[in-house]
């Protein structure tokens, strides 16, 4: 102590602290630290998330579309993107890399604009529209886009990550200190989990299953091409012709199946499950199609007897032989006058389900589009947690079958005292410990195929395992316009190749895929839940001035009472 009071009292003692402040600021410059005092800890990022920014082999470039000059809730997006990359950088270091960039800049290696690359990428149309600033200007400037947009490049791919909620199309005064808040809450999430995903070696698997008269034409298109292919690695999986489902399948797609399961394809798929396979059923018990409808303008809605009801049973859920009625529903186009007029109406066998936002996989979900969608009932299955992803509106119904369906009654308007059923199950997550449904009938010749093909039956699981089911088989399969695959989620009756709504078909079915064959816990991060602390509106308008009052006067006071004290002090202590 002594001997820095020595070097602090002499001539020479900035030769001592001079160095010292440089090495101060040069740690400062390149280690930071803060201390996240928030609730939700909205400025932590998770361990799963570093674990992936740490363990990256090669750098990552992130480019924001954000660059130029946008209305202040835009630039509330770049800040709050910038904030959270320069975090990511804290921990990734060199290899993580990002930069803002404006739509017109020249996109690498390719001679056109960043804005026309989107524009001609139709892999990535239903959620990379761009936003059309025109009524957000000041009089006098001209029409303006923006693409609030992330580009994260590795190696020579690339992806995209759409900085805005699935279900918000643009923003506003009204939306958008709320949208603001969603993006910072899912801002980890997208853009680690496009990291993750871009920079892994190896894929998860993902299974479809064929066989049962699974659709595999222009159908899926847009599901495997689009969804699927980018993120995992493929492979159709013949329930009738393979000995087993090959446990190397991280999941396995049973999608809009039309032919009766025999006992052995039931066997094949229970077994995978005991083993610890994922499963996402998309199930039409009900054989009602839109391609009748336009034929004959009516269709009887009928039990397709899959002969599946009994296993969905033992593993907690079933599927009941009944439509969902809607008042919140897609189009379809009718001739009311019987002259060849069509005309767009509302159809109620056309359900929009809602989100239940109570889990990571529907967390800011927009509407999900359906198709003669049936009701889920949960049963009784010991152990098995369920959670309810989509549901009808407020005003829906359910009718029993078989029915008949016309294109006639939408002349009739609905009638709304029927419409009286609130919040009908369509999709639900089961989680937990399944029971095999052979436990107590497996036959001698059933295990005999199980042991010939290096297998042991299991009656149960021997660790939590998981599945989704969905009473819609549409709900993942896309249509044509001008014979060219839509993306899924989109009406060929109101679809417009150049700007056409997309309903988030698409994001429920990745936001399934990612929780059932997470690997490093990402999708946790995006069950954040940041609470906005929003003034009340009316109170703020009816006490304004109160309180510019206090803010205007407690200042001035208070100067004015420590000027008075200080003076009446100061003559009592020199007169």
């Amino acid at each position: 102590m002594r001997g820095l009071k020595k070097i602090w009292n002499s001539k020479w003692w900035w030769a001592f602290f001079v160095p010292l402040l440089i090495a101060i600021n040069w740690v400062a410059s390149v280690k930071h630290t803060r201390i996240d005092l928030t609730n939700e800890k909205r400025f932590t990022i998770s361990k799963d998330s570093r674990t992936i920014l740490r363990s990256m082999e090669e750098p990552v470039r992130i480019e924001v579309l954000l660059k130029g000059e946008y209305p202040g809730w835009y630039k509330r997006i770049s800040s709050v993107t910038q904030d959270f990359l320069s975090e990511a950088k804290e921990i990734a270091g060199l290899n993580l890399q990002y930069k803002f960039v404006s739509p017109s800049d020249t996109f690498p290696g390719m001679g056109i604009s960043y804005a026309e690359k989107i524009e001609n990428d139709q892999r990535f149309f239903d959620f990379l529209q761009p936003i059309n600033l025109t009524s957000q200007l000041k009089e006098g400037q001209q029409q303006s886009w923006a693409y609030p947009i992330a580009i994260v490049h590795y190696k020579d791919t690339f992806n995209y990550v759409s900085l805005l909620p699935a279900k918000v199309k643009s923003l506003s005064d009204d939306n958008a200190a709320i949208v603001i808040n969603s993006i910072e809450a899912m801002m980890e999430y997208k853009i680690v989990n496009a990291i993750g995903k871009i920079t892994k070696n190896k894929k998860p698997i993902i299974g479809y299953a064929i066989g049962n008269g699974e659709p595999v034409e222009y159908e899926t298109f847009d599901m495997v091409e689009n969804a699927i292919k980018p993120n995992y690695d493929f492979f159709t999986v013949n329930l009738l012709g393979q000995s087993q489902i090959p446990k190397e399948m991280n999941a396995l797609l049973l999608v809009k199946p039309k032919e009766k399961f025999g006992e052995y394809e039931k066997l094949k798929l229970d077994q995978y499950i005991m083993n610890g396979g994922k499963v996402f059923m998309c199930i039409d018990r009900l054989d009602a199609e839109t391609d009748s409808l336009e034929i004959k303008n009516e269709v009887i809605a009928y039990d397709r007897g899959l002969n599946i009801e009994d296993q969905l049973f033992k593993y907690g859920v079933r599927i009941n032989t009944d439509l969902i009625m809607d008042l919140q529903c897609d189009y379809l186009p009718f001739d009311i006058s019987g002259n060849g007029q069509f005309e767009l109406l509302p159809w109620n066998y056309f359900p929009l389900l809602n989100s239940a936002n109570n889990h990571s996989i529907n967390k800011n979900l927009g509407l999900v589009s359906g198709r003669f969608v049936n009701s889920i009932d949960t049963v009784d299955a010991k152990g098995i947690r369920k959670t309810v992803l989509l549901y009808s509106s407020p005003n829906a119904r359910k009718i029993g079958t078989p029915a008949l369906i016309s294109g006639a009654q939408n002349v009739i308007a609905p009638q709304d005292q029927k419409y009286r059923t609130p919040d009908i199950p369509a999709a639900v997550l089961l989680e937990g410990k399944f029971s095999s449904l052979y436990a107590n009938r497996l036959t001698a010749v059933m295990n005999d195929s199980i042991k010939k093909n290096g297998g042991v039956f299991k009656s149960v699981c021997a660790e939590d395992n998981k599945m989704i089911v969905v009473s819609d088989g549409d709900i993942v399969l896309n249509e044509k316009f001008n014979n060219i695959p839509t993306p899924m989620g989109t009406n060929k009756y109101t679809f417009d190749p150049n700007r056409s709504f997309t309903f988030s078909n698409k994001d429920f079915l990745l936001n399934c895929l990612d929780y059932l064959v997470d690997e490093n816990g990402i999708i946790e991060a995006k069950s954040k839940d940041y609470t906005p602390y929003l003034l009340d509106a009316k109170k703020t308008e009816s006490e304004k001035y109160f309180w510019q009052s206090i803010n205007i006067i407690v200042p001035v006071s208070m100067v004015v009472i420590f000027a008075a004290v200080f003076v009446f002090v100061r003559k009592r202590k020199f007169t």
